[in-house]
């Protein structure tokens, strides 16, 4: 079973467009999980352009399914995590005036800080995943970090699937059996959508978890949360 996450992120940066409370972050939270969504995602970052810290405490308190915190680990991100205790920390190095997320870990040249950051997290029980491109190098030292899972960087997949599924998948597929044979889940995320969704999903063995924020609030623009929820849910289904 695939579980699909919700990334909140976009509804924070609505509401913050304006100001005051809507649209309701806490609320989305919670109706994302009544309409099927079996996890939350936020992606708080230090300049809170989007989900605030504050928002982070609040969100962990409804939460009933899984709850996951993606960022860089800087000291005030691992504070706001080892306060929390979320299912799940994503690590992603992304720097602070990155639009979003647009590269994986070096896992060789980190190996000593991603051990350190992670035996951390998984004192305090919280699962560990590292947000990472295919290359098999950095799957394969992922594992010598102690992480849990590895959370696979999707852009140029979705990139390339109209060009040639078959080609744009090929990465994917190696990748994950290496993160079998290490020991790593898999998780994914970045820029999958209703078209390019149930093609991953297909192909990729093993995959635990999927993060999409972005594409889902924007077709639920038209279509409905509720409705949106359940189309990703369906491109999941067997």
């Amino acid at each position: 079973m695939t579980r699909l996450s919700v990334n909140i992120n976009k509804i924070a940066t609505l509401r913050n467009a304006r100001g005051g409370n809507l649209p309701d972050v806490i609320k989305t939270a919670i109706d994302c999980e009544e309409f099927g969504a079996e996890g939350i995602t936020v992606h708080p970052r230090p300049d809170e352009r989007h989900i605030r810290y504050e928002d982070v405490k609040k969100i962990n308190s409804v939460v009933k399914t899984e709850f996951n915190i993606e960022g860089n680990p800087i000291k005030s991100f691992i504070d706001l995590v080892l306060s929390v205790k979320p299912t799940q920390v994503t690590l992603v190095p992304d720097a602070p005036d990155a639009i979003t997320s647009n590269a994986g870990w070096d896992t060789i040249k980190n190996e000593s800080f991603l051990k350190e950051i992670i035996k951390e997290f998984r004192n305090n029980g919280i699962r560990t995943s590292i947000f990472i491109e295919t290359k098999p190098e950095m799957i394969e030292n992922a594992a010598k970090t102690g992480a849990d899972r590895i959370e696979l960087y999707t852009e140029s997949y979705a990139d390339q699937f109209s060009k040639g599924k078959e080609n744009a998948i090929k990465p994917f597929i190696e990748a994950a059996k290496i993160a079998g044979s290490v020991g790593l889940g898999i998780n994914a995320g970045h820029d999958l959508n209703l078209k390019n969704l149930r093609y991953f999903h297909q192909n990729i063995e093993g995959l635990l978890e999927v993060s999409i924020g972005h594409a889902l609030i924007c077709d639920a623009i038209y279509l409905g949360l509720e409705n949106t929820i359940q189309l990703y849910l369906r491109q999941l289904s067997k």
